[in-house]
């Protein structure tokens, strides 16, 4: 009778083949969703950097003040474009949409009499 050598492992009982071949199966289904979830991830990171949907358009737009307006101010308000503006002494406030670059809307300041 011959006597297993020191380094190799004793043969596993029914039970404990059948617990090594399901978390073998167990591994396998992580391994798959995990792969799954990467490729999941590198279609999207690809789809949102060479999607092209007209997010770069330009436009060349030339809006008329009075003569003699004095731009005094620029800003940005959400998806609007706000000049101020000195007209003759008076203040005047002018909005533009960001995209279009159309007028949207005009405020007036007067002096009280």
């Amino acid at each position: 009778m011959t006597q297993p050598a020191a380094d190799s492992a004793p043969e596993p009982t029914l039970e404990q083949a059948a617990m090594i071949a399901r978390v073998r199966r167990m591994m396998l289904i992580a391994g798959l969703t995990t792969a799954l979830g990467v490729g999941a991830l590198l279609v999207v990171i690809g789809y949102r950097l060479f999607r092209t949907d007209g997010s770069t358009v330009t436009s060349t737009t030339t809006a008329t003040l009075p003569k003699g307006a004095k731009i005094l101010s620029t800003g940005v308000a959400g998806d609007r474009i706000v000049l101020t503006l000195d007209v003759g002494g008076s203040t005047e406030i002018r909005t533009f949409d960001a995209k279009s670059l159309k007028p949207v809307g005009t405020l007036k300041f007067a002096s009280e009499p």
